[in-house]
């Protein structure tokens, strides 16, 4: 593993443990060349995917990025009081269902529409912030429809 201080490409395994949430290895590295300390996750990935992008010019293709998803749903979170795990764990199982649904290609529809189930039973407020920029929220009565119908779901 290559270090990302010095660019040397000889590290030793201090610690290994599995993740908090159990979907990775978390490794502990030391180089060898500057004695600098760096973590490591590794994860198991079924197979490669696809995003298919929609958009007015076609249909754009791009490499599924867990971390910008994972980035995309702790944004939706922040300064709300879920724990980082309850985020992994749900990102984790967003990525395993999308890898063994046995398609090479998904629609960033469908993931925007897998992350507002995941939320939806997560955090009211996270699930209306990631609407909002999913939906395109263009003006507050936007906001104020999409709530109303977040509380009488709620409700009933």
């Amino acid at each position: 593993m290559r270090c990302p201080f010095c660019g040397h490409d000889d590290s030793q395994v201090k610690d290994s443990r599995p993740s908090e949430d159990g979907s990775a290895i978390r490794r502990r590295r030391q180089c060898s060349a500057c004695a600098a300390r760096f973590t490591t996750f590794e994860r198991i990935q079924l197979r490669d995917l696809v995003v298919v992008k929609s958009g007015t010019e076609g249909a754009r293709r791009e490499p599924f990025d867990r971390e910008k998803l994972l980035r995309s749903v702790s944004i939706a979170c922040r300064k709300r009081p879920i724990d980082q795990v309850r985020i992994e764990q749900l990102v984790s199982g967003i990525q395993r269902q999308l890898e063994t649904a046995g398609e090479g290609e998904v629609a960033s529809t469908r993931i925007g529409e897998m992350v507002m189930d995941g939320l939806k039973g997560l955090d009211s407020v996270a699930y209306i912030r990631f609407a909002s920029v999913y939906k395109d929220f263009r003006e507050a009565r936007d906001f104020e429809e999409f709530a109303g119908s977040v509380s009488e779901v709620a409700r009933g």
